[in-house]
């Protein structure tokens, strides 16, 4: 391997090995790729940069266009490379660093080097990553037209995951049920064409017919924050007794990057987007949390807290880091 060579590594990666543990709190972290690039606080000045802008304005360009190659380029690129069958439009950055390091991202991919590593040898170590590089490229292109996908229209008759099941939305001027906005209505007579067995689900929404997309987004977003509040509170109050801890307060988060957290005091924090998930996955998020209320770390004997109440959490994690949800806009 080079000698220069450092990872930043993003959502697509295994798990990390387990950090020093930490006195006060640890969480489940989910660093989406578009927002976890990593970012230099250090640049070289304009008068150290121009030469190296030149070679770089001689390699821009040279292989654009090549027939049968995908292309991958960075917004801010500045030098491009032929990887495989790939060519890649990177950005590349100098700074106060000891190594080269990569960052992939759903904008693409950035390297990062020394001042005094020549642009030859950051070449090198682009290529020699090259299966790598392009891989994680790849999978940051799928997951974006996933993202894209999942966008919600919100409109009378959209439609939104609650508890892994879709629900549709439907506006119901007609009622204020009672005070609360909205309410689940179950028909198991119309079972859902997609889902065998499973009826259908409408959540009824105390909107005119004329509701913008922000009023009804959020409505349907107050009524989610309300169930999951209900749910993660009986998912921990059924695990913390196996478990024998005790959790103290519940709080919800919608943080970008992490999907739990808890606290040596006994607060849990959950995301409540969690709700988009089936049951069992929000279980192995809640077991999660509150095995850090007896392990504040990730070494093994966490992880064998974590298996004595759901034996299958490897499995549930993996559907965490690689289902997509609905898109908030």
């Amino acid at each position: 391997m080079h000698p220069l060579l450092r990872f930043t590594l993003d959502l697509f990666d295994p798990p990390a090995p387990p950090p020093e543990p930490r006195p006060a709190s640890s969480g489940v972290m989910v660093e989406p790729p578009d927002t976890q690039r990593k970012k230099l606080k250090t640049r070289t000045p304009k008068a150290q940069r121009a030469p190296e802008l030149v070679a770089n304005q001689e390699l821009l360009g040279v292989n654009a266009g090549m027939p049968g190659l995908a292309e991958y380029r960075h917004p801010e690129a500045n030098r491009e490379i032929v990887l495989g069958s790939a060519v890649v439009g990177f950005a590349f950055r100098r700074g106060r660093r000891r190594t080269i390091g990569f960052t992939v991202s759903a904008q693409g991919l950035v390297v990062s080097a020394p001042k005094w590593v020549p642009l030859h040898e950051v070449d090198a170590a682009v290529r020699e990553k090259s299966s790598w590089i392009t891989a994680k490229l790849v999978a940051a292109r799928e997951r974006e037209a996933r993202l894209a996908q999942a966008r919600v229209e919100w409109c009378d008759g959209t439609t939104i995951p609650f508890l892994g099941q879709p629900v549709i939305v439907v506006l119901d001027p007609r009622h204020a049920f009672d005070g609360v906005g909205a309410v689940l209505h179950t028909d198991a007579g119309d079972p859902n064409p997609g889902l065998a067995g499973v009826p259908s689900m409408t959540l009824h929404v105390a909107l005119p017919h004329a509701a913008t997309p922000e009023q009804i987004r959020d409505a349907v977003q107050a009524w989610l924050m309300r169930q999951a509040k209900r749910v993660f509170a009986e998912r921990l109050d059924h695990f913390a007794a196996p478990l024998q801890v005790r959790w103290r307060r519940l709080s919800l988060s919608s943080a970008g990057t992490r999907w739990g957290s808890a606290s040596a005091d006994g607060s849990i924090r959950l995301n409540w987007r969690l709700i988009h998930f089936r049951q069992e996955v929000i279980d192995y998020v809640v077991a999660h949390e509150l095995s850090h209320l007896r392990v504040m770390d990730h070494s093994p004997r966490f992880w064998d807290t974590v298996r004595s109440v759901v034996p299958g959490y490897a499995e549930l994690r993996g559907q965490l880091k690689d289902e997509t949800l609905p898109h908030w806009g």
